[in-house]
């Protein structure tokens, strides 16, 4: 079912904060004479997605956005976490629109992958959509910073762990990764807003508290979780080393 056909909005929200403790005013930050938020917005802009939003807590972002052109919207400063302030954005919507939560960090966001996942929740039976791609070295795998997901034959996630999951007990690693068996989480989602509205409430949950995940909250409450699998990839910008890096990969293209 094409853009065209669906009758209810698509909404990308990208929330945006400028307190970061290793990168202060990442939002602001230059990429190659242009602002990170502003590289979001630019590949985001291409998807196919009817409306696209960022939810700020800070004057100088909304200012910022809507001087490049796009929407801004002011939010509560206290949401403790990303999901929270796309929550917060999407009660002006309708139950069924579907709101995509882009993260502001993520210039080479392809959206070729916003438009899969806009694909995988405009299926009947998906509340709670996000992406996978397969891992390819080792060392990814083994890296607690790269959530690691599986799932059933149906798409539907069985469980997110920053340790390596399934574990290899019959077949080695480097055998699993050639089988595309390791599944790398791509932390973007997608929700149903009826959905989003439920799960912006719920109480941290136990498994969220022992792996700071906050997608196990939604498993451990009883929801579903499908995913997509993607050959896009992307990578967050944490650190001034990812900036760096960043900025050269700009320079390159």
């Amino acid at each position: 079912m094409g853009i065209n056909s669906w009758n209810n909005n698509t909404v990308g929200i990208i929330p945006a904060r400028y307190t970061s403790t290793r990168l202060p005013g990442k939002p602001l930050l230059d990429i190659a004479g242009k602002s990170m938020i502003q590289r979001v917005c630019e590949q985001v802009s291409l998807s196919e997605l009817n409306h696209l939003i960022v939810a700020t807590d800070d004057a100088r972002i909304f200012e910022h956005v809507k001087a490049l052109g796009y929407e801004a919207i002011m939010t509560n400063e206290h949401h403790p976490s990303g999901t929270d302030r796309i929550a917060e954005v999407a009660q002006k919507y309708s139950n069924q629109d579907i709101i995509i939560n882009i993260q502001g960090d993520e210039p080479f966001i392809q959206p070729e992958a916003i438009n899969e996942l806009l694909g995988l929740l405009k299926r009947d039976d998906v509340g709670i959509g996000t992406l996978a791609h397969a891992f390819t070295a080792e060392a990814d795998v083994m890296n607690p910073n790269q959530v690691k997901l599986t799932m059933d034959q149906n798409g539907k996630c069985l469980y997110f762990s920053r340790s390596p999951i399934p574990y290899c007990r019959n077949r080695t690693m480097q055998e699993a990764i050639l089988d595309k068996v390791f599944l790398k989480h791509i932390g973007m989602y997608g929700f149903k807003n009826h959905v989003l509205r439920e799960i912006a409430v719920l109480p941290l949950g136990n498994l969220e508290l022992i792996e700071s995940l906050e997608q196990l909250r939604w498993l451990e409450a009883g929801y579903s979780i499908h995913a997509a699998q993607t050959h896009f990839t992307s990578f967050g910008i944490d650190s001034m080393e990812d900036l760096e890096l960043a900025r050269k990969m700009i320079k390159l293209e």
